[in-house]
């Protein structure tokens, strides 16, 4: 089995590369830092790819995919799109605007970047798995994390058309959304972060949601209950729910 990962290097994209590993997929990691990726590759069992790059520079994802394709002889089995970020911000704030824009370069642009260069070999050989991880963040908009929860709902969006478009080449695209999941980016939120669950527990059900094809899967399943409690929210109700949730930190602040 085929598998590139990006934001491997640490986090969910981590725990989903010791998990294939384990099952005995040949990966390719991808990571901005290469100290942490190589490491990653050599205490995995099996041969390993690592690509040290900002998952922002379109032009160097796309030439790490044509060297691993090259590396699996053209065959690709999944596609995880892991990397992203995350930050309060605030319209308010004029200096927040940059926050905005590398989050959804991050999040939603380098998503569509990653799995472009692999949709022409998955037609060839009639099937595949691009995974879009989204976050129950991207439900319904949160207080002081605009930028955050739109990125999010438009992964799921952006996903849910990917979908449609490729489902009659035999391309399934999973949608997965985890609640809280004890990784680097949780532990700096100053808040209480019901049914966090560890990252490794994470990647062993996220594998079996990718192995089924499933269209949409919120891990935990709790946090999938109150995901939909949510959508059936009314705006006044929601909004008198949530308007004095806690933050997350704002970037530098």
């Amino acid at each position: 089995m085929h598998v590139f990962i990006t934001g491997a290097s640490s986090g969910l994209g981590l725990a989903l590369a010791e998990e294939y590993a384990r099952r005995g997929a040949r990966l390719g990691l991808v990571g901005r830092r290469k100290p942490a990726l190589d490491a990653l590759a050599a205490r995995l069992p099996g041969e390993h790819y690592v690509y040290a790059l900002d998952v922002r520079d379109r032009a160097a994802l796309h030439a790490a995919a044509r060297d691993f394709l090259a590396h699996c002889g053209g065959g690709i089995d999944v596609v995880i799109a892991s990397a992203g970020i995350s930050a309060g911000t605030l319209t308010e704030a004029a200096e927040d605007f940059d926050v905005f824009k590398a989050i959804f370069d991050t999040n939603v642009l380098a998503t569509v970047a990653t799995f472009e260069p692999f949709i022409e070999a998955m037609k060839a050989q009639g099937g595949g798995r691009l995974v879009g991880v989204a976050s129950v963040a991207g439900i319904r908009g949160l207080p002081g994390a605009g930028a955050y929860s739109a990125s999010k709902s438009a992964v799921i969006t952006y996903c849910e058309s990917l979908r449609l478009e490729l489902a009659a080449a035999g391309i399934k695209v999973v949608t997965i959304a985890p609640g809280y999941i004890d990784t680097p980016m949780t532990r700096h939120n100053p808040y209480r972060m019901p049914f966090l669950m560890p990252a490794a527990r994470f990647a062993r059900r996220a594998l079996r949601t990718i192995e089924a094809g499933a269209s949409y899967r919120v891990i935990p399943w709790q946090m999938g209950v109150v995901s939909r409690l949510m959508r059936l929210l009314p705006n006044a109700l929601y909004d008198m729910l949530a308007r004095n949730a806690p933050r997350k930190p704002r970037a530098g602040r």
